[in-house]
Formats: C-alpha cells, sequence, structure tokens
C-alpha cells in the first residue's frame, strides 16, 4: 500500500486552472520534493492533501483511504496521524517554545501537563534545538530555530506522514545545510514518510529519494534528481541549469 496516491486531481480559481489532472504517488518511507517555479501550484496541493483545501475534482489516497469527502470526526482522526510544518512556522506568539510543541498533545490527548511537557521536550531535542530554548518565545529565536520549533510541534503526535512546506526559505546557506542533515537523520531514526514542498535545489539534491516538478498545471517530470536533471523538457532544464541549478547539482556529485 502507498503512502500517498493523487488521481486526476483538477483545482481551479475561477478561470485560472492551477492543476489540470495531476497524477502522483508516494511510497512508503519515502522522502518525496514536489518543485517547481513560484506559482505552480505546490503550496497548494500540499493544502488539498492534509484537508485545508478543497480541489475541484480527482481523488486523493492516503495509506489506502480517500480523505476527499470525509466527515468532520474522520478528518480529524486523518490530521493527527499527519504532521505540518508550515512555511512560515506558524507558531503562535503568545507561546514558549515549549508551550507550542506541546499544544497539539494538550488539544488531542488526555496526558498530563507534566508528562505533555516530557514529551514536548523530548520534540524540541529531536529537532536539534538546545534545551534553553523551550522557554524562549518566537520572537526571540533566530529563523533557523524557529523552523525546527515549527518541525518539532509537527512531529508531538508521532506523524506517520510528514508534510513540510518550504523548510528552509529565507535560511541562510549554513542553516540551510543544517536542516538539510536534520530531516535526513530524522527520516531514518523516525522511519517517516515526508513530503516536501521546496524552491531549495540543494535539499532536492541532498534529501529527496524522488522529486515531482510541476509546470503549467501539470506534472511535467517524476524521478530521481539525476534523472530529473537529464529531462529534455524544457522548463524542466531551465530550472536546473540556471546558474544556482548547475553550482547545487556540481557540489551533489562531488559528494556523491
Amino acid at each position: 500500500m502507498k503512502a500517498l496516491e493523487i488521481t486526476d486531481l483538477c483545482t481551479r480559481f475561477g478561470e485560472s486552472v492551477v492543476h489540470d489532472h495531476v497524477n502522483l504517488d508516494v511510497e512508503r518511507g519515502e522522502v518525496f520534493a514536489i518543485a517547481g517555479s513560484s506559482g505552480c501550484g505546490k503550496s497548494t496541493l500540499l493544502r488539498e492533501i492534509v484537508l485545508l483545501q478543497k480541489p475541484a475534482s480527482g481523488s486523493i489516497r492516503v495509506f489506502g483511504q480517500e480523505i476527499l469527502g470525509l466527515d468532520e470526526e474522520s478528518a480529524l482522526s486523518f490530521r493527527k496521524r499527519c504532521g505540518m510544518m508550515f512555511e512560515r512556522g506558524a507558531l503562535f506568539s503568545s507561546l514558549n517554545v515549549i508551550e507550542n510543541v506541546g499544544l497539539p498533545l494538550r488539544e488531542h490527548t488526555v496526558l498530563s501537563g507534566d508528562l505533555i511537557d516530557e514529551i514536548a521536550s523530548i520534540k524540541i531535542a529531536l529537532a536539534g534545538l538546545p534545551e534553553n530554548a523551550r522557554f524562549k518565545y518566537p520572537d526571540e529565536l533566530s529563523g533557523g530555530m524557529r523552523k525546527r520549533a515549527a518541525l518539532a510541534r509537527a512531529l508531538a503526535l508521532d506523524p506517520e506522514l510528514l508534510f513540510l512546506d518550504e523548510p528552509t526559505a529565507g535560511l541562510d546557506p549554513l542553516s540551510a545545510s543544517g536542516f538539510d542533515e536534520l530531516v535526513n537523520h530524522l527520516r531514518h531514526a523516525l522511519e517517516l514518510t515526508m513530503v516536501i514542498v521546496t524552491h531549495d535545489l540543494d535539499l532536492l539534491w541532498h534529501v529527496a529519494d524522488r522529486v515531482a516538478f510541476l509546470g503549467e498545471g501539470r506534472v511535467l517530470g517524476v524521478g530521481t534528481m539525476p534523472e530529473l536533471s537529464e529531462s529534455s523538457d524544457p522548463l524542466i532544464r531551465e530550472y536546473f541549469y540556471g546558474p544556482r541549478g548547475r553550482a547545487a547539482r556540481e557540489q551533489a556529485w562531488k559528494q556523491r
């Protein structure tokens, strides 16, 4: 059974077509990335998978279950099996890190406050944050630390499927590289299935098992990064063979 199957998905905003019969599948235990130029519908697709937005038509199956059309109770049960890290973190500014990370546990479990704090501390450590970050507020954190705090919260309920929306956007190269290493560590340590929306070419080369490239409302190509980098599609070649694309590719080949 695949972790995720998307079939004939169509999304429209008025006369604008965002997705035109999109088909994708993600294997269990895979780190699957969705790439493409800005405005191609990457984040929209992610929102549809986690039921924050409804497509015009099509099918989305997660672990064999059709999720489009679920009632409110079933949708909540489904969301508990998923973790979501939003692009800007979406941390609550009035809560410190340990309170932010513990919030899903307070909302969806009957665990004691002490146990919730203990679990939240474990997730914070898993995300690579120092112990003294637990009681800091979001505006006291660097961009990289906010990303890690958001990741810790996404891991709070031990999800089977983890979604990351632009996890390295806005980070300096050193922080972005550290986040790449963290993702690789977590996927092996926790045996997670991950779906990552990103335009970060370094992350695509160093982390993703397979990549889907979106453009013109369609999936223009799916494969490993070496396979996609040899694509003859003009949009894919433009994306991968610009100055930054060439640099990321050369660096990845050196490390291999």
